[in-house]
């Protein structure tokens, strides 16, 4: 396993001005804790847990501090985590109800979830 954090942001810029300065917004891959990690202003804010075996991941659990409810993170991790993934051709298991969800109301993500697993899922 690779012991160095992966930087990874999303296509789209998740910097954003708030109050006339900018907050920056950014998920890494924390390998050597086995999960995606979204920092806001240097903080972190929050994180998705993962388990990875040959060609799959399985998200088990995704957790935003409330400190920083409402800026939207959740998503942008969640995001940021599947952009990843796709680009390591992992196929997903979405068993964190957070990441199923967000792969429910985002359906260009579903085909990262084997179709034989889609309704086990509920995609």
């Amino acid at each position: 396993m690779n012991s160095k954090l992966n930087a990874w942001r999303p296509a789209t810029p998740a910097d954003r001005t708030t109050k006339g300065r900018t907050v920056d917004t950014h998920v890494t891959d924390n390998q050597e804790r086995s999960r995606f990690e979204v920092f806001h202003d240097g903080e972190l804010a929050g994180f998705s847990e993962y388990e990875r075996k040959e060609g799959e991941i399985a998200f088990i659990h995704t957790e935003i501090d409330p400190r920083f409810g409402g800026h939207g993170l959740g998503g942008k991790l969640a995001r940021a985590a599947l952009d990843a993934v796709r680009g390591e051709g992992l196929a997903v298991l979405p068993y964190c109800p957070f990441i199923r969800g967000w792969i429910g109301k985002h359906p260009e993500y579903a085909d990262l979830v084997p179709a034989a697993q889609h309704e086990r899922f509920g995609l």
